[in-house]
């Protein structure tokens, strides 16, 4: 089936292309064409299950730098998958994409936390606010630039933060699966980034003592 569908989506397309992937088939299609493309694979192939919406960041300076991704499964096919990728409109630091709410309502929290962690915003999606976040945190953590050792902000709340005398404390990123070369074992090694970004209750914080940082 995954030839087919891939064949009949670039014939229905013209401009789709093939997408590298390593388990199901995928394709990059035109933002100009994805509703349309998402709407064709939901009605003439079964793909009613929206699995996820997600981005990826190819990095400050990329030409485009964002790209949305979007993974369907048909419930009446077995094993019938498939990724579609398009790259989003606007610059680096207002990304955007057309919203898909009307073909899958799920779609709402999916752009939202989108929305949330890589700044894309979904054009016509009925409520587009963050969902992880508060409504004014000044970061995307999902953008390459966010360091993995999070970053220490002010409460959301002012008259806590006045009364507190505290701020929201980073949460470290201690390493992870994002660039681990295949066979590492020690995956907080394997974080370029985390090396000095990074720290554990065993590394303490640049301003802080161990026995401190395990108290809070």
């Amino acid at each position: 089936m995954s030839t087919d569908l891939v064949s009949a989506l670039k014939a229905r397309f013209p401009q789709a292309t093939d997408r590298a992937s390593a388990d199901h088939p995928a394709v990059n299609v035109p933002l100009g064409d994805l509703v349309a493309a998402l709407g064709y694979l939901r009605n003439e192939w079964a793909f009613d299950l929206l699995m996820d919406v997600t981005a990826i960041d190819w990095a400050e300076g990329a030409s485009p730098r964002f790209t949305v991704v979007y993974h369907l499964l048909s419930t009446t096919r077995t094993g019938s998958y498939v990724r579609v990728a398009a790259a989003c409109a606007g610059s680096e630091g207002e990304p955007s994409a057309p919203s898909i709410v009307s073909l899958w309502p799920g779609a709402d929290w999916h752009e939202r936390e989108c929305y949330d962690m890589f700044g894309i915003k979904f054009q016509g999606h009925p409520d587009l606010r963050r969902i992880l976040m508060w409504d004014g945190y000044p970061y995307h953590p999902l953008r390459k630039e966010f360091p993995l050792a999070g970053i220490e902000t002010d409460l959301p709340v002012a008259d806590i933060a006045e009364e507190t005398g505290t701020r929201v404390i980073a949460a470290p990123m201690a390493g992870g699966p994002f660039v681990a070369s295949p066979g590492e074992i020690n995956l907080t090694e394997a974080e370029p980034r985390a090396k000095d970004q990074s720290w554990s209750d065993r590394d303490a914080r640049p301003d802080q003592t161990a026995l401190r940082q395990v108290r809070e």
